[in-house]
């Protein structure tokens, strides 16, 4: 295993047809967006999926979700008591600081998810907090423009309890709500920082295990909001600098990806759209491209 050494940067393209990318819970589960219309993915959607895609590759996962855990804890507290010995450390009281480094170690080398994205240990009734920063940071996802919602009433044709008053008669149940994004072509942009990967044992390898999650993100992730097929990754591209600090500032490489629409047509589609990078202010760094499933 080789520690990372130098900056990594990537960027994610990809398009969303006829489906809820992302529920907003405080807005009745619409699709996010944000105050001009354009569409948005909040970044911890994106772990999720990053995480569930890792864990279907046979990669320990410390925050699983409960319908998709590989294990028997029911919470992310169960799974850590399970490694003794951190557990050990985390209820023994304040440590020192060779014992919270020990701590670190132990949690980044058993899960991929803390040495990638880092994690905060903080439970009731431990006597020992720890936080980890971890170097893998990504943006949140957002729409090269304003997408259009539809939201249509549905009706279920049994109820869920029997109607008390007329079992013949439906509850209010019954009744509900669907939200989707009728099409949008979404973008997001991440880094790798290799000072934080040193710390936390995250090497090349894991680098492109990420890379391949990445490239396969909406894989085995249907669901009634998001059917097979309606969200698909079109590009992403990764750029591996020469150097720990980077070539170019994260910023600098990120805004080199070009999203335009060239045409128009009745029927929305990824071919209306030029996706390229402009890579003639980073000399000496090319991005790698690669397409989705």
């Amino acid at each position: 295993m080789t520690i990372l050494k130098n900056k990594i940067d990537f960027a994610v393209v990809f398009t969303v047809n006829k489906a809820n990318p992302n529920g907003d819970p405080l807005n009745g589960n619409q699709p996010r967006q944000d105050f001009n219309g354009h569409g948005e993915v909040s970044d911890v959607a994106i772990k999720r999926k990053l995480r569930n895609r890792l864990q279907d590759e046979g990669e320990s996962i410390l925050v699983q979700s409960d319908e998709r855990r590989t294990d028997n804890h029911r919470s992310i507290r169960d799974r850590v008591a399970a490694v003794e010995a951190l557990n050990k450390i985390l209820t023994k009281g304040k440590g020192t600081s060779e014992e919270e480094a020990s701590a670190e170690k132990l949690a980044c080398g058993h899960w991929y998810d803390v040495r990638a994205f880092g994690q905060v240990f903080a439970f009731k009734g431990d006597k020992l907090s720890l936080s980890v920063r971890g170097p893998v940071s990504i943006h949140a996802a957002t729409s090269i423009e304003p997408v259009d919602i539809t939201s249509m009433q549905i009706t279920k044709s049994v109820n869920s309890i029997t109607n008390t008053k007329d079992p013949s008669q439906k509850t209010s149940d019954t009744m509900g709500m669907k939200h989707r994004v009728d099409f949008g072509v979404y973008v997001f942009y991440g880094s790798i920082n290799p000072q934080l990967a040193e710390r936390t044992g995250f090497t090349y390898e894991d680098a492109q295990k990420l890379k391949e999650a990445l490239r396969t993100l909406f894989a085995n992730d249907a669901s009634s909001a998001r059917p097979d097929g309606s969200m698909e990754v079109n590009k992403l591209f990764w750029w591996e600098h020469n150097c720990k600090l980077g070539q170019y500032s994260s910023a600098k490489v990120h805004r080199s990806v070009k999203i335009e629409r060239t045409q128009d047509s009745d029927k929305p589609s990824i071919k209306e759209y030029s996706i390229e990078v402009d890579d003639s202010e980073l000399a000496g760094l090319v991005a790698e491209k690669y397409d989705g499933l």
